[in-house]
């Protein structure tokens, strides 16, 4: 047996054991994305890197064998250094959005294409699910937002952006009626909100989801701000802002109208209430920023009850490479369907039918990444604060998509060369299987003799697609 010491801990082990090996039987997790416990394995990625405080050497701890006397440490700032240089190092090869354009630039920051994947399946109950988790008012906003998410869209270099704002308006005036509030927890702690407009319903609106039971205070007698008293009745309908300020009233939100909040009354709610979410000084003309900025005020406010830093609504690392180029539009076209932008039959007022949603919702070109919440690369660099353009060169790869197969997508500029889908495809004999092409900076991998991925991936392809530690391959048909 061998005897060794991982961050302070003695442990015994058997000879043939590697460092990472015996780190998991003390249940310490050593950061690695070319590893994996069913396959042969060499070191890629880099980023397992640990310490022998005997010598002060770094090695990568998923290769090296365990000694008797080895004295480890998982992390100090040296490490921690040698991890994030592995990462930029891999995102500076790495061409592929985290997140789409029109995720990033909606100031609510909502998950676009996911709407889009799922009103395109006829998929509406879901769809407003994935909405209303960003924006607490879409049937408002699908009717005056100005739609900076289609000013970004990636769809425009082709022929016209989707329609995403008349998209969210359909999945909001079509559940939000009849979808009940998702109560997430409760609290004793109280919070009061002074103003019912875009800010101050959107705050309500999530504070009641996280469980905090909210007061709106209102000078005018019928709640909705601006809303209601700036915007024409032709351009916003007042059953529909009724109808969404309804249906945070049943989330439990009190509304106490016709009361005027002067700084006496201010001070006697900040006494009484356990937070205050005050009115807006940089107010902005859009209302999705007010409502964007309503969202913040209640994550921070949560934040501060339950005695967290107050940084506002997190927000993961998102790998961006810019404007597509000229070849590449026809690569994202592969999964999208060719026609100019669909406009409501019936007119704007009427919107668009469900046949209309599922064929405007299929022409997202669907930019952001399969797996934007398991993929390790973004995952690391979010906890290592990696740097995306540290080492990055003055060209980048044009972005390829291979959709021959019938189950899965391969996208070689994602990939990271962990060869962990060349070793899987070898474990099962596939016929052809892949394997490393070229050599140096200009490696990559693919099937050998020019062979599609269907050829390289006959019977393995689903395997190789979840054991992948980054979108490169993926499962076909998009998140759901």
């Amino acid at each position: 047996m061998i005897e060794l010491t991982i961050d302070g801990k003695n442990l015994s082990v058997e000879t043939g054991t590697t460092v990472m090996e015996a780190a998991l039987q003390l249940d310490i997790q050593v950061p690695s994305m070319c590893y994996n416990s069913d396959l042969p394995h060499f070191a890629s990625c880099m980023i397992c890197m640990v310490k022998d405080t005997n010598n002060g050497r770094l090695f990568t701890s998923c290769t090296v064998k365990a000694t008797t006397g080895m004295n480890i440490i998982t992390m100090d700032e040296e490490i921690h250094e040698a991890r994030k240089t592995a990462l930029d190092l891999l995102l500076s090869d790495h061409v592929g959005d985290c997140e789409a354009p029109c995720q990033i630039s909606c100031p609510a920051h909502m998950d676009i294409p996911l709407m889009n994947h799922l009103l395109a399946d006829g998929e509406f109950g879901k769809a407003y699910d994935v909405v209303i988790e960003d924006i607490a008012l879409p049937s408002i906003l699908g009717r005056i937002c100005p739609a900076p998410c289609e000013g970004a869209c990636r769809r425009k270099s082709v022929d016209e952006a989707v329609s995403i704002c008349l998209l969210k308006r359909f999945a909001g005036d079509l559940s939000a009626a009849s979808r009940g509030p998702r109560l997430r927890g409760d609290d004793n702690s109280t919070v009061a909100i002074i103003g019912s407009g875009p800010h101050g319903l959107s705050a309500a609106w999530y504070l009641q989801l996280f469980g905090y039971p909210c007061t709106i205070f209102d000078k005018n007698p019928l709640p909705g701000g601006a809303l209601r008293y700036s915007v024409p009745k032709e351009k916003l309908p007042e059953e529909i802002l009724n109808l969404e300020i309804e249906r945070i009233r049943q989330a439990g939100v009190v509304f106490q109208m016709n009361s005027d909040i002067d700084p006496d009354r201010m001070k006697e709610l900040e006494q009484t209430y356990d937070a205050v979410v005050y009115p807006l000084e940089k107010a902005p003309k859009m209302a999705i920023k007010a409502s964007a900025l309503g969202k913040e005020a209640a994550w921070k406010v949560r934040q501060k009850l339950t005695g967290q830093p107050v940084t506002g609504e997190p927000r993961m690392f998102n790998s961006r490479f810019g404007r597509l180029q000229e070849t590449e539009s026809m690569e994202y076209l592969k999964e999208s369907v060719p026609g100019n932008r669909i406009e409501p039959a019936g007119g704007l007022q009427e919107g668009l039918t469900p046949e209309e949603v599922m064929a405007e919702a299929a022409r997202c070109l669907h930019c952001e990444c399969r797996k934007p919440d398991s993929c390790l690369l973004r995952i690391y660099s979010n906890e290592y604060r990696a740097d995306q353009k540290r080492f990055q060169g003055p060209r980048r790869k044009p972005v390829t998509k291979q959709f021959q197969h019938d189950t899965v997508v391969y996208e070689p500029q994602k990939c990271i060369k962990c060869g962990i889908c060349v070793r899987i495809a070898a474990k099962h004999q596939e016929e052809y299987g892949l394997t490393f092409i070229g050599r140096g900076f200009d490696v990559v991998i693919g099937v050998p003799f020019s062979e599609s991925i269907r050829e390289g991936l006959t019977h393995t392809a689903e395997e190789a697609a979840n054991a992948c530690p980054t979108g490169a391959l993926a499962m076909k048909g998009g998140r759901k």
